[in-house]
């Protein structure tokens, strides 16, 4: 099951369930669309994966499976993230 994160781990944008602006990586790194678009260009900066539209859970699911509370943010690491850029940014996710 998801952990449906509540926060972008870069920017700390709030993305709660339901959240057209929230993307997922296949390890649940979770960011913003601004962040993933503009500044990540669509490679995780944590294991150089592609993202994802991060489904909803339903509203019945809610009480039964809460999403996480707690924010966890780790800001970019410029040059790490450089470096996954420069090997990953020009493949498809999918031949990663």
């Amino acid at each position: 099951m998801l952990e449906m994160r509540p926060v972008c781990e870069n920017c700390g944008k709030s993305l709660p369930n339901g959240s057209e602006e929230a993307m997922i990586c296949t390890f649940e790194c979770t960011f913003c669309k601004e962040c993933v678009e503009d500044i990540l260009q669509n490679v995780c900066p944590n294991c150089g994966g592609g993202f994802e539209k991060r489904p909803t859970r339903p509203q019945a699911m809610l009480l039964k499976y809460p999403l996480k509370k707690e924010p966890f943010t780790k800001p970019l690491d410029s040059k790490k993230h450089n470096e996954y850029l420069a090997v990953y940014k020009d493949i498809a996710p999918n031949k990663r």
